[in-house]
């Protein structure tokens, strides 16, 4: 219990008791709690926008879509954002090995980070906002599962390929994170998206698309990490998070348009 309540306080800011004293070990066994800390995002998310687009009569899809992309950023103060920022920032700057650590390191956002954040925002907004002007439920399945599979494809990263720097807030992760955690995450994540069924079957056919989708997309992400600077860093477990994310919702719109 301790170690999720970490995980929950350093992902989001959401505060059930204040943590002042992390241990390593404790930091680092939070990991297998993230799809479940992706749950808990995904169930205030969900609420908010949900009733708002019933409120409104799904009359303003855009406006739900923006609402559904920003109550994430503030729920988890946006560091996800960062972390594609910078890793987007070193990874294509077209330099080599230490020099895009240091890039990365840097707290300025670069053109290419800024960019890609924009391209992200615009496609996440504007497929939840297709989703709202589909259903309501179509709306709630995207936005409930869409971080807890983010979180899961964050879990594969760390356990799957090695850290990059020396030390790091996330070497701890790392350090703590086995094939058992992995496997431990794959359980919570299938439990959690089980009950989309009450929504539907179509619904957990969308959760297993688009799990399968942003897998892709996050090895791919972290095997380029690996080409270039050796590993993966804490800022490349936000990017796989926030572009697994995004590519979640996506498959929820498009497998959803396919089955109408």
């Amino acid at each position: 219990m301790n170690s999720f309540l970490i995980g929950l306080q350093f992902l989001t800011r959401i505060f059930v008791v204040k943590q002042t004293v992390w241990t390593e070990k404790s930091f680092g066994e939070s990991v297998r709690y993230f799809p479940l800390i992706g749950a808990v995002l995904g169930i205030i998310s969900a609420a908010i926008v949900g009733a708002l687009n019933i409120f409104t009569g799904g009359s303003l899809p855009l406006f739900t879509g923006v609402i559904a992309f920003v109550s994430l950023i503030i729920l988890t103060g946006g560091m996800h954002c960062d972390g594609l920022m910078d890793s987007v920032d070193g990874l294509f700057s077209g330099r080599e090995g230490e020099k895009i650590l240091q890039i990365m390191k840097d707290s300025r956002a670069g053109s290419f980070g800024v960019v890609a954040m924009i391209l992200v925002a615009a496609l996440e907004i504007s497929s939840l906002a297709e989703l709202a002007r589909l259903s309501t439920w179509q709306l709630i399945a995207a936005i409930y599962s869409a971080p807890i599979i983010g979180r899961m494809m964050m879990v594969t990263t760390i356990g799957l390929f090695p850290y990059a720097r020396p030390e790091g807030m996330g070497k701890a992760f790392a350090e703590y994170t086995t094939r058992r955690t992995i496997f431990f995450a794959v359980i919570e994540t299938i439990l959690l998206l089980l009950p989309l069924i009450i929504l539907g079957g179509q619904f957990l056919i969308c959760a297993g698309l688009a799990t399968l989708t942003a897998l892709l997309i996050t090895w791919r992400f972290a095997m380029l990490a690996k080409e270039k600077i050796g590993g993966v860093t804490g800022d490349i477990y936000g990017a796989v998070t926030t572009l697994s994310e995004v590519t979640a919702v996506i498959t929820f719109l498009l497998t959803a348009v396919a089955m109408k």
